[in-house]
Parts: C-alpha cells; sequence; structure tokens
C-alpha cells in the first residue's frame, strides 16, 4: 500500500498531489436578528431563499458554511445551489450552476447552534465576483441566524426554485440569513484577513448591491497588488457592536475566536469601540465611569491580541475615530478623554503587531473631535462613501507582508 501511494502521488501533478487548498473567500457576522429585521414564519417555510454575496479571493471550487448558530431547534436544508450570479442587483443566476450535497445527499439537518459545509462542487470563481447562493427550507428556522447588515439584496419565493435561472416575483430584503462564509480552493499560500468592527466595518450608508464599504474597498486594493493578491477579506462587522457589551449582537470579546478561528486567517483588523464610549455617553456616565471604561476596554484589546498571537495571527488595532457633533452620542469631556486614552493604548508600540490611525486619518485638523467635513456622512459619526474610500486607501499594505509565523491556506486532502 505505502509503494501504491507513492506512484498515485509521483503520477500526479504537484498541485493534486498536496491536495486541495481551503480559505474562506467571503464570511459575515452572524447574530439574532431584531424584530424588525428577522422575517415573517410564513416566509421562510416552504421557501427557497437566494442570497447574493460577493467573494473577495477567486479559486477553482467552492463549498459553503450553512450556519445554524442561534437556532434552537435542528434546521433542515432541503436542497442547496450555488452558481455565479448574472446580475448581483437581480437573482437571475450566470454560468457554472451546481447542487449542492452535504455528504453525499441533497438534504441534510443542522443541528442547534451548529454550522455545516457542503461538499465542495467544481466553479471556477473570479476573484471579486459575486455568486447566488440557493437554499430551499421546508419549515422555517426556530430561531433565525442572520447578518441584517447585508448592503446586498436577498431573494424569497415559495417552493424548491433552488436552481431557477430567475425568480419572477420574489419578495426582497436586503438581509443575509443562515449563510456564513463561501470557502474557495485557492493558491496554497494564500492567507484571509478578519475585519472585525461595527457599523463602521458593517457599512452603514451603503447602498444595497454596490459593494462600498471600506472592507469591499480594500479588498479591491489587495487584489490590485499583485504582493497581496493571495489575501482574502473577511467583514465581521455588526451595526451598533461593542466592544464589551451585547447589544445589536454578541459584544465583540464574544464573538472574537469564532472570527479568528475561520481557516487560513493570518491578520484580524479590530475597529471597535466607539458605541462603548458613546453609549456610555448617551447614558450620562461621569468621569470616574469613562476612566473605568477605557481601562476595562484596554483590557479587552490586550486580550485579543494574546488570544490572536496563541494562533500565530497578527492583530492590527484601529483607532476609534471622533464622533462630535453627532445625534447619536453626547460627547463630554470625559468621553472624549477616554477616547484619547484607548488610543493612546492603540498607538503605543507592541500593544499590537500594527496600527491603522483612522483617527488622524480622519479626523478634522481644525476640530479634531469631529470627522473631516470631505468624509463625514453629515451624522458625525459615520464617513461618507468617499470616508470609507479613504481608509481603504490608509490601511499600509506594508502590515500584511507576512513578517513572522502566520497561518494561511495549507493543503489538505479534503
Amino acid at each position: 500500500m505505502p509503494m501504491l501511494l507513492g506512484l498515485l502521488l509521483a503520477s500526479a501533478s504537484p498541485a493534486e498531489a498536496l491536495g486541495r487548498c481551503w480559505l474562506p473567500s467571503w464570511a459575515s457576522a452572524q447574530q439574532i436578528p431584531e424584530e424588525r429585521n428577522a422575517l415573517p414564519t410564513a416566509d421562510l417555510a416552504d421557501a427557497t431563499l437566494r442570497q447574493i454575496v460577493r467573494v473577495t479571493l477567486g479559486g477553482k471550487a467552492v463549498r459553503l458554511r450553512i450556519s445554524n448558530q442561534f437556532g434552537t431547534a435542528p434546521l433542515r436544508i432541503g436542497a442547496a445551489h450555488v452558481a455565479l450570479s448574472a446580475d448581483p442587483a437581480t437573482p437571475r443566476l450566470g454560468s457554472g450552476g451546481h447542487p449542492l450535497t452535504f455528504g453525499g445527499r441533497a438534504s441534510i439537518t443542522v443541528p442547534a447552534g451548529a454550522d455545516y459545509l457542503s461538499d465542495p462542487v467544481a466553479l471556477a470563481v473570479p476573484p471579486l465576483s459575486h455568486l447566488a447562493v440557493s437554499l430551499y427550507l421546508p419549515e422555517a428556522p426556530s430561531q433565525q441566524t442572520s447578518h441584517p447588515g447585508s448592503r446586498a439584496t436577498s431573494y424569497l419565493l415559495h417552493g424548491n426554485a433552488v436552481g431557477a435561472g430567475d425568480m419572477p416575483g420574489a419578495k426582497t430584503v436586503a438581509h443575509w440569513y443562515q449563510l456564513a462564509a463561501v470557502e474557495v480552493d485557492t493558491a496554497p499560500g494564500s492567507s484571509a484577513i478578519v475585519a472585525l468592527g461595527d457599523s463602521i466595518t458593517d457599512g452603514y450608508g451603503v447602498q444595497p448591491d454596490t459593494d462600498l464599504r471600506w472592507p469591499d474597498h480594500f479588498a479591491r486594493r489587495l487584489q490590485d497588488n499583485a504582493r497581496t493578491r493571495l489575501f482574502s477579506v473577511l467583514n465581521h462587522g455588526i451595526g451598533g457592536n461593542r466592544l464589551l457589551a451585547d447589544g445589536v449582537g454578541p459584544n465583540a470579546m464574544a464573538r472574537f475566536e469564532r472570527a479568528i478561528a475561520q481557516p487560513g486567517v493570518s491578520h484580524v483588523l479590530i475597529l471597535e469601540g466607539v458605541n462603548d464610549l458613546g453609549t456610555l455617553g448617551r447614558d450620562g456616565g461621569g468621569a470616574e465611569a469613562y476612566r473605568d471604561l477605557s481601562d476595562r476596554m484596554i483590557v479587552a484589546y490586550a486580550q485579543m491580541v494574546r488570544a490572536a498571537r496563541a494562533r500565530g495571527v497578527r492583530a492590527i488595532g484601529a483607532t476609534i475615530m471622533p464622533y462630535g457633533g453627532s445625534d447619536y452620542y453626547r460627547l463630554t469631556e470625559p468621553s472624549e478623554a477616554a477616547r484619547q486614552a484607548v488610543n493612546a493604548w492603540i498607538r503605543s508600540p507592541g500593544n499590537f503587531d500594527g496600527v491603522v490611525d483612522f483617527d488622524a486619518i480622519m479626523r478634522d485638523p481644525t476640530n479634531p473631535q469631529r470627522l473631516r467635513p470631505d468624509v463625514d456622512s453629515g451624522d458625525h459619526l459615520h464617513p461618507s462613501l468617499a470616508g470609507y474610500r479613504k481608509m481603504a486607501d490608509a490601511v499600509p499594505l506594508s502590515l500584511f507582508s507576512g513578517r513572522g509565523p502566520q497561518p494561511g491556506c495549507r493543503p489538505t486532502r479534503d
């Protein structure tokens, strides 16, 4: 048997001998949708759900990660299908459509709290292309697992229409459900960068089907540079998210390990904390409360860095941008002092493995407690579309030069 195996490997191409190299090319952070973002139960019973996602890194095969993370009962997938999208603003399928299986089965039941990977299908996926992922749900989930801030249109139609070329009359909704990641079989040595954040990373203000969040622009920058084309970008932003406390979605500390545990993650860029600061100000926190909060935020960042380094993942800290003038949060001297204290810790050498100083880039030089007018969306908290592009352009590509031990896509026989 060992001699036969050696002969088989010798006759295979080098890539075939090494096996496949699976890496997430698209992902989203999962949460229980708020009531206004949850679908009516009737909409998800005997229904086809077609969702459009944009991968960042290309590959020659794909597989999907179906999520029942917040389900309270098993989730039955009656059928599933993947194809290139003909047009990301429509449900029309493009080329390369394939039914999906799970362990060779066309239907599968995902236990409560679990994720399941589909079997791989041969589908050539170009970088920055869109996929149409279709799931048939015979019964509605017991508790929906969702990413409300999809900034992409999803389509719902009753009956099993997973392989239909179009879905005329489908209901539309700008959220994702029961879908956690798309993995691609890509080049050995490829790596994933997780962008962990709140609504600024999730893309507040970006219109559906436009791909204009700052991580979208950043993914394009990586693809445009020959030295960084082997990186994917995984957007794990949740609108309203906080570092320390649950609110809209699980707190960042609670979801951090799950985000960096994805295969091939080599870097995590953390932009979190403005909602912690702002919420305390809105609730009338004083100087002592803010000193305590900034201390606890710094401890949380240090815990994240330690957890990342334990996995060989490089942790990049992003400074918290100003929010003076925002209707969301009340700016006070104690809140600004806390923001400055946290940012000073982020900037200090050795605390993170790299720093992106979004505060320095985006603040108004004449009034540093506010965003620059040319990058302000108008609410004085979220950047404009031009601001998101400026953020992406400001991330130094040298941070991803591969210094030190890093994980990445490693060939397997799967």
